[in-house]
């Protein structure tokens, strides 16, 4: 292990995790296979159970398409976490036949629960919009004929990413199909329009920051039945935390902003989220194999 990351494993064993105790959190969208993590991954992850988390999805795009298998093989070893495999709107570029045949192998494999995170991003447009939107289809037609639920990514300056989202999904999804929306930056009307159509929300650090984009308000409005909580670690550390490599073990910070907000109970918040999150991905399901 590098100096630099016994020094960040020592601060985060030092510092008490605001949201442990109450138990029973599930980080609903973490890269816990980033290289981020490559020199001290299994003290990550009991960081993460000692602060209540109860189970972990690993999210396997992202970067790039062969680093998907990183996601499964992790989950074959650990039981509190299981994998998701896909291709990112970043990398949509690369959906391709060959990503194709990967997907369909990676979606047999035992450990694996949803498809994702992909989706559109015409913000950062790394990828000309016709072929996020052609990969986006053909994978939400994927989880469609395996029957999971898809991890989903969209950004952008305007509506149109919103609009062509919706479009997609339900074109593709014909009403058979759920999903989430992975830290949800969005408006409170096309969250209600996303909830319409069998989509659930999820938030980030992104809630816990002093300057929120409004979401504590969207956040207010919106019923806990249909919320999930997320770190998307390695990024977005929340308010306290920026600037540093996020972990699994903060996803306990985002709840407990998202119960301020609620005026609820942060035990109530873990419950609900944590219950959204095995229904969604079928976490009973995955339990003994």
């Amino acid at each position: 292990m590098s100096e630099g990351a016994e020094s960040r494993a020592r601060d985060e064993k030092a510092e008490p995790e605001s949201g442990a105790g109450c138990g029973g959190w599930i980080d609903s969208h973490a890269h816990v296979t980033a290289h981020e993590f490559d020199a001290d991954r299994a003290a990550m992850l009991e960081r993460a159970w000692a602060a209540g988390v109860e189970a972990i999805i690993a999210i396997g795009a992202g970067y790039g398409l062969e680093h998907n298998a990183e996601a499964p093989t992790l989950a074959a070893t650990n039981p509190r976490v299981v994998a998701t495999v896909g291709v990112h709107p970043h990398d949509a570029s690369q959906w391709d036949e060959q990503a194709r045949a990967r997907m369909r192998v990676w979606l047999e494999l035992p450990r694996v629960v949803a498809v994702g995170e992909c989706g559109l991003d015409y913000h950062y447009m790394r990828a000309p919009r016709e072929v996020q939107r052609r990969a986006f289809a053909e994978q939400v037609s994927l989880a469609r004929a395996k029957g999971f639920p898809v991890s989903i990514h969209v950004r952008g300056d305007d509506p149109v990413a919103y609009d062509d989202l919706l479009e997609i999904w339900q074109s593709e999804g014909r009403g058979e199909v759920e999903g989430v929306l992975h830290c949800y930056t969005g408006t409170l009307e096309f969250a209600r329009r996303a909830i319409a159509q069998e989509l659930l929300v999820s938030f980030s650090g992104i809630l816990t920051f002093k300057r929120d984009r409004g979401l504590r308000e969207v956040a207010a409005k919106l019923p806990l039945s249909v919320l999930l909580v997320e770190t998307d670690a390695p990024l977005l550390a929340p308010e306290g935390l920026r600037g540093r490599r996020n972990e699994p073990c903060h996803v306990g910070r985002v709840g407990e902003v998202l119960a301020a907000v609620k005026g609820v109970a942060v035990g109530e918040v873990a419950a609900a989220t944590a219950a959204n999150a095995r229904r969604l991905f079928r976490l009973a399901e995955r339990a003994a194999t």
